[in-house]
């Protein structure tokens, strides 16, 4: 993919800013901030995007650097926010009890090309796509690079709604950054309802953006403006799909929730409980997209699939996208779980629900639940495959930590900052830990990781088995019962470095004496009392 690309206006926004504290400001200190806070009777601040912050110079700021700063602005709208003509910078007004400025936050607005190059296939379906992510995530930066590429590239009608002037910029003139797209400003927060309806009944527009999706009435608009046909492009308040649904306001963006109490003949078919939550309708965005940082992306495909499977408890893996990752323009190809998944849908097509909610909870269970792809991560792969056959159980180990439903890794890099952490945490995938690369250890973390125990089908099964290390751990802990029994010395038999480790591990344990004697192969460990 291409590279990620900066533009910015920097220069019309230190214009604004006093002398005093204009001055502090040397070459290359903006260029990774986020804002600049002002507030009466402390220091001038540049936050910068790691958390830092810079102090701009000893003087504190005062009631005329405030209305230094308003007097070269337009004046605040309602929701006390402003901008500079031609920019995408942003001053949000922090006001007292009687109605004065005493505090500016300068929000330091850029352009940000190729952050949506990995996510370019599912723009071009012609689908609409919701964004989900926190605040400073870059929602509303892809929201501007989508805007021009639907514009320019696909040649499409486009209509920004944009109703805090972040997405195409203050002023009369919108921002080049959108290209071709045509940009509708908004009076009042509260009128951005009504101008994404005008926008579809005057403007023609075959694709709608708007940034920040918040209320009833802006849902309820989404959901018209979609039912007639026309493709959207937005942002909402929530982090992940799940806080969505659960959000009663903002729910019916994703088919919304509603309970049902079911037959005992329905219910006992589905193999769950009478009262359940199941999807209203047909969602408003075909697909949604979280943004979990600046350069990972979870995709949901097929937004009613995914609601679908949240409500009943069932796992759902988002595809992970990375920004700056190497990604090819074709549309990925189903995995194996995916094709499962639709045999199984395709099976229960067959009962008259439209919504198709119908699904075999058993079937479900033994065709796809059961099916686990594990990644381990210092645990011996040998011992792995050996309890996966002689426990008859459904699990792949795969060779990349994102094709993976689970992890499993040595305690030793269960430490936070461990970079296996940080990837399962990515790709939010429960970890596990086992204490000894031992036959017995790894069986019961893959039956905890597992569920086994949760399955009905699944037959404990005793595996005698006993690898080289937990022979020689069984030897030690007899010479150790024989020392401890009035034995001076008990000799063991050779072993390699890492296992002869263990051995000393265990009789330190025991507060024993250990040392290894011998050389090469013959190297070998001689247990006694401590002399202490």
């Amino acid at each position: 993919m291409s590279e990620v690309q900066f533009q910015n206006d920097l220069t019309k926004l230190i214009e604004i800013l006093p002398p005093k504290i204009k001055r502090n400001i040397y070459d290359g200190l903006l260029d990774e901030a986020i804002e600049i806070v002002l507030d009466i009777g402390r220091l001038p601040e540049v936050r910068i995007g790691n958390g830092k912050i810079e102090y701009l110079g000893t003087d504190t700021v005062t009631s005329d650097d405030i209305d230094y700063i308003t007097s070269k602005i337009p004046e605040f709208t309602s929701d006390n926010r402003s901008g500079i003509a031609g920019t995408l910078h942003r001053i949000s007004a922090i006001r007292n009890r009687q109605g004065k400025i005493i505090g500016l936050t300068c929000r330091i607005g850029r352009v940000i090309t190729g952050t949506i190059t990995c996510i370019k296939d599912f723009v071009m379906q012609n689908k609409s796509i919701l964004f989900l992510g926190r605040p400073g995530v870059g929602k509303t930066t892809k929201l501007r690079e989508i805007s021009r590429l639907v514009a320019d590239e696909l040649g499409k009608r486009v209509v920004v709604v944009d109703t805090s002037n972040e997405i195409a910029g203050d002023g009369d003139v919108a921002h080049p950054a959108i290209g071709k797209a045509r940009r509708m400003q908004v009076p009042q927060p509260e009128f951005q309802k009504d101008i994404m309806i005008e926008a579809v009944e005057n403007h023609t527009p075959e694709v709608i953006v708007v940034d920040e999706i918040g209320t009833e009435l802006e849902v309820a608009a989404a959901r018209t403006i979609a039912e007639r046909g026309v493709m959207l492009i937005a942002t909402a308040h929530g982090n992940t799909l799940d806080n969505l649904i659960k959000n009663p306001a903002m729910s019916d963006l994703v088919g919304g929730v509603s309970s049902v109490t079911l037959g005992d003949e329905e219910a006992k078919h589905r193999g769950c409980q009478k009262t359940v939550l199941e999807r209203e309708k047909q969602p408003t965005f075909d697909i949604v997209i979280e943004i979990i940082d600046r350069n990972t992306l979870a995709v949901y495909k097929d937004t009613a699939e995914a609601v679908d499977c949240i409500l009943r408890g069932w796992p759902v893996t988002p595809e992970i996208r990375k920004v700056d990752g190497v990604y090819n323009d074709k549309i990925p190809t189903k995995t194996e779980l995916e094709k499962t998944i639709d045999k199984v849908n395709e099976l229960d097509s067959r009962t008259q629900n439209p919504m198709n909610f119908s699904f075999n909870r058993q079937a479900y269970i033994k065709k796809v639940k059961n099916h686990k792809k594990v990644y381990i991560y210092a645990v011996s792969r040998s011992i792995v495959n050996k309890i996966i056959e002689r426990l008859d159980i459904d699990v792949e180990i795969v060779r990349n930590v994102e094709d993976a439903d689970i992890v499993i890794a040595h305690k030793n890099f269960a430490k936070g900052g461990c970079k296996i952490l940080s990837i399962a945490n990515e790709y939010r995938l429960p970890v596990y830990f086992v204490r000894t690369n031992t036959m017995s250890q790894i069986q019961k973390v893959l039956k905890d990781a597992l569920h086994l125990a949760e399955n009905p089908d699944f037959k404990e099964v005793t595996v005698n088995y006993k690898d080289e290390t937990e022979l020689a751990l069984d030897e030690a802990k007899a010479a150790i019962a024989k020392v401890m029994e009035g034995a001076e010395t008990v000799e063991l038999e050779p072993q390699p470095q890492n296992i002869r480790k263990l051995q000393h591990e265990l009789a330190d344990s025991y507060n024993l004496q250990s040392k290894s004697v011998g050389e090469g192969e013959n190297r070998r460990i001689q247990i006694s009392r401590n002399d202490d």
